[in-house]
């Protein structure tokens, strides 16, 4: 039978009962029972005789239509019937036919009755259409459809047309709705089409660009400039009086650890200063991360000051309830909630301003704003981006102190290179002064009020001779670190370039050069008085972001300009924005590339970022994301927050994802390409073990001096019975005094493509200057720098270990010789993961027991990687393990592969002492997926 007839015989056959069964093949004595839900009595039986008479054309199966033999019915009637059988039989027929009858498919539809040729489409939306003998069924057919939609399922939106969708109005709701779980920065849009975009602490953020520039990105930090979005940091703002917090932050900070927030410089808010927050009362342990801060000049008689704390997003979570307990802010003020808005455009700001403006002649009629349905909708900025009814400021009757939450509320911008001031010059100019004009007419805005105060104008003047001394500076390097210089500019969308040019010192500029001021400004800074902005001022913040030029009005406004491509003259009034720059310091430790990647930071009012960030890329900078941050910080030798904070919370919880992360991604390779650490000897590939490394070595240090102490003389069993127990957690080595000792046992010298330095006088490596050591950071871990000998690149989670003395012979060879090669190790859970396997295919088959299944399959070893717990960390490995790699590449700036990690003190100090003099700081990097050793040197860079 073809395949179209048995398509209709299936068509006809829907709807029969399930015990009415027609076979397509021929019927037998024994199959005749069911073909008609008798016994074997009923009128369709057939005589087996009459089977042998078919014809081959009906053994195949059911044909259609009438055939001239008969069609193969019986020739006889059946001698007797059984009445149940046949009446039940004849019923579900029956109920089958009704069924068809009275149920209405998907096919049937009144349409069908009527001709093809009278058939219209219209008829299905105007029943009028229809011949008065069917108007009435397909009303009432109409309005049963209907019944039928609204109770099943909500009628669906009908999906808008793309020239909708790509409305001004409906793109906000859009971009609205899909920031709720992710917030968006300002630039987003911008970055969206330009790089990998990675959804991190709460934030969508720019991670790498979609071209390759890693070297151009290294050559614009190390020549020109480079631009990075870092409004993604959150600033919290405390407000008191000065004496009572110094009093309350001196509980979170230490002097041994550095500047602390009563800094001279910092204080007075000619400085930015940064510092390493701890629980209250904590030092050394339980630090919680590093922070930059920033103070407000004091104001004239007055002891009421304002600090600004920046923290990276994932710190915020720590530093918050802390700051929160020590200056006892329990009291949320809940401010009252924004309603919730919908609409198709924004607003213009100059709306507002000339509310008598005529449409200009020639231009499109569009739709009026007073005929739109609602209010229009409105871009999230700063305090929208948080979920409703979340505090954001919290007092204290006792201490008089206020907490403010300004995360988004300001922009910031970071410009790293030696040219960063001269894109800041180019792409800035200080504010105008109003016409008298506008000074004598009342005005919403900010700026008119403020230029009617000469002092405020007299400052401002001081302000902008300071801003353009910058010309006169060949490098940003040349400035002291964190200087910070308070701004009034006018809207930078007004002087920006037809074309993307680079920013260049001027050559005539530096030949009229006013060397006084310019040494003045390289040794003292900008004056305390030139540190004071307006940006400090909420009110004027929120004036200057609800009163912002837009796109829109501003392209009416330039093709109003008599010479096209000309400055828009005067400034309107909206466009005088205050801002704070603040002087990001390069490369501070050691004596190698000092000042390298310094910059200024930029920072902005809510909703001015693209008004700024476009002007500054058409100054020819170059754009980095969160990979170019980490690659800053590497090739400083500064640690990256939060991958180089190991005793930190948010470190730890870093750690924790990319472990999962990188096991994850291991576990995505095929067998056969898969790296066998165990076979490697590396215990932790995808994780650092640092609290399992410190207790090994801080029991080896004390068995060491166990075994020493009844030869040492009685000064040592002094220094011994003063001895304090090491904590029982790790902590990251940061007392400054410690830290220069320890560096200069190591002894920096030259590596390769690094100038030579002469090391300072150091008090000598013995036993007692040992256990004196040990005992206060026995179990602490220092972070170095490894720059290696020969080639090589060091990975991450790179093994750091002590050379032996046949090691050390080969250094001797020369520089270049190769390092010493791990044995090949015995992968003793091969046969262990095996027979794991074939259990759980056994647990497969015989599913009588699905939960123990489960907890199996949890637990199953991944082939190839240490299970826990970890063996001895320290002695796994024919050379003995000191620490492990958090950064590593090769260093564009040293021309050699070089590394940045922790190792433990005790091991570096142990390791030290047993090295010669000219070897001592000579150790050993290995990458997780090699056997080959190479050789390093070790920097503790203060």
């Amino acid at each position: 039978m073809s395949a179209a007839k048995v398509k209709m015989r299936q068509k006809k056959m829907r709807n029969q009962p399930a015990n009415v069964q027609y076979s397509s093949t021929p019927v037998d004595a024994q199959g005749s029972k069911e073909s008609n839900g008798g016994d074997g009595d009923g009128p369709s039986g057939q005589d087996p005789s009459s089977d042998r008479k078919k014809s081959n054309r009906q053994k195949g199966g059911w044909v259609r239509g009438h055939q001239k033999d008969g069609g193969g019915y019986a020739d006889k009637m059946p001698l007797h019937i059984t009445a149940g059988f046949f009446a039940n039989a004849r019923a579900a027929e029956v109920s089958a036919m009704l069924k068809a009858v009275t149920k209405t498919t998907g096919s049937c539809n009144i349409f069908g009755a009527l001709p093809r040729h009278m058939r219209r489409r219209a008829m299905s939306h105007n029943t009028k259409r229809l011949p008065c003998r069917l108007r009435e069924m397909a009303i009432r057919m109409r309005e049963k459809c209907l019944q039928a939609s609204s109770k099943g399922k909500k009628e669906q939106n009908k999906t808008k047309s793309r020239k909708a969708r790509r409305r001004h109005g409906n793109l906000l709701l859009e971009f609205n709705r899909r920031q709720r779980k992710n917030v968006w920065l300002e630039t987003h849009i911008w970055h969206a089409k330009r790089f990998h975009m990675v959804k991190k602490w709460g934030y969508c953020l720019g991670d790498r660009p979609t071209l390759k520039c890693y070297r151009p990105c290294y050559r614009a930090m190390s020549t020109h400039c480079l631009l990075q979005d870092l409004s993604y940091y959150c600033c919290i703002e405390l407000q008191g009086e000065e004496d009572k917090l110094l009093e309350l932050l001196s509980q979170l900070t230490s002097k041994e650890a550095g500047p602390t927030f009563a800094q001279r410089l910092s204080l007075s808010g000619q400085r930015q200063g940064s510092v390493v927050l701890y629980r209250a009362g904590q030092f050394p342990s339980q630090p919680l991360g590093p922070v930059t801060f920033l103070w407000r000049p004091r104001a004239q008689a007055s002891n009421h000051r304002q600090l600004w704390i920046w923290a990276h997003p994932t710190l915020k979570m720590d530093i918050l309830p802390e700051l929160q307990s020590v200056c006892q802010c329990h009291e949320a003020v809940l401010l009252p909630p924004v309603p919730l808005v919908t609409g198709a455009e924004v607003v213009s700001p100059m709306e507002s301003v000339n509310p008598e403006a005529q449409p200009v002649l020639g231009t499109k009629r569009k739709q009026s704003r007073k005929d739109t349905s609602g209010p229009p909708a409105k871009k999230i900025l700063g305090d929208g981006t948080r979920p409703p009814n979340t505090p954001l400021t919290w007092i204290s009757t006792s201490t008089g102190i206020v907490i403010n939450d300004l995360t988004m509320e300001i922009v910031r911008y970071r410009l790293i290179g030696p040219q960063s001031h001269t894109v800041l010059i180019d792409a800035l100019e200080a504010a105008t002064d109003c016409d008298e004009l506008s000074k004598s007419q009342p005005s919403c805005l900010w700026w008119p009020d403020h230029c009617k105060d000469k002092r405020k104008m007299h400052l401002h003047q001081q302000q902008t001779d300071v801003f353009h001394t910058l010309k006169d500076i060949y490098s940003t390097t040349e400035l002291p670190p964190g200087t910070v210089l308070g701004l009034t500019v006018d809207d930078p969308r007004l002087t920006i370039p037809p074309k993307r040019v680079k920013a260049l010192p001027c050559a005539k500029e530096a030949e009229e050069v006013d060397e006084k001021k310019r040494k003045e400004m390289s040794l003292c800074g900008v004056p305390e008085h030139c540190c004071q902005s307006f940006l400090w001022e909420q009110s004027v913040r929120n004036n200057v972001t609800d009163n912002k030029i837009s796109e829109q009005e501003l392209n009416r406004m330039r093709s109003e300009v008599l010479v096209p491509g000309s400055r828009l003259t005067p400034t309107p009034l909206q466009g005088r924005i205050p801002i704070l720059l603040v002087h990001q310091p390069g490369k501070q430790v050691g004596h190698e590339m000092n000042s390298w990647g310094a910059g200024w930071d930029l920072l902005l009012p809510k909703g001015w970022g693209m008004a700024f960030w476009i002007p500054l890329v058409y100054r020819g900078v170059r754009i980095g994301g969160l990979k170019m941050s980490l690659t800053h910080s590497r090739n400083k030798g500064a640690p990256h927050f939060p991958h180089d904070y190991p005793d930190c919370p948010a470190g730890a919880r870093f750690q924790e994802e990319q472990e999962s992360m990188l096991l994850e991604k291991f576990k995505r390779h095929p067998s056969a390409k898969r790296s066998n650490y165990i076979k490697h000897g590396c215990l932790a590939p995808f994780c650092c073990p640092w609290q399992q490394l410190a207790e090994e070595w801080d029991l080896i240090g004390n068995e060491a001096a166990a075994r020493k102490g009844a030869s040492q003389t009685e000064s040592t069993s002094v220094i011994e019975s003063e001895m304090t127990s090491p904590p029982t957690l790790f902590t990251v080595l940061r007392n400054m005094k410690s830290l220069r000792l320890l560096s200069a046992w190591c002894i920096p010298s030259s590596s390769k493509g690094q100038r030579s330095c002469r090391g300072r006088e150091m008090a000598p490596l013995d036993h007692a200057a040992r256990l004196t050591f040990l005992a206060r950071h026995g179990m602490s871990v220092v972070w170095v720098r490894l720059s290696l000998l020969s080639k090589g690149r060091p990975d991450l989670h790179a093994l750091v270990s002590a050379p032996t003395s046949e090691d050390l012979k080969l250094l001797s060879k020369g520089p270049g010789s190769s390092g010493p090669q791990e044995r090949l190790h015995q992968d003793t859970f091969k046969s262990t993961i095996k027979r794991s396997k074939k259990r759980t295919k056994k647990d497969v088959r015989s599913p009588a027991l699905p939960e123990s299944r489960d907890v199996a399959s949890d637990c199953d070893p991944v082939p190839g990687v240490w299970p826990n717990p970890l063996p001895n960390v320290t002695s796994h490995c024919s050379r003995v393990t000191l620490g492990w790699v958090t950064q590593g590449d090769f260093s564009l700036s040293a021309g050699c592969g070089e590394a940045l990690g922790f190792v433990s003190v005790s091991a570096l100090i142990h390791t030290l002492i047993s090295q010669p003099l000219e070897q001592r700081g000579t150790l050993l990097l290995r990458n997780p997926s090699s056997l080959h050793y190479r050789f390093a040197k070790v920097n503790i860079e203060v």
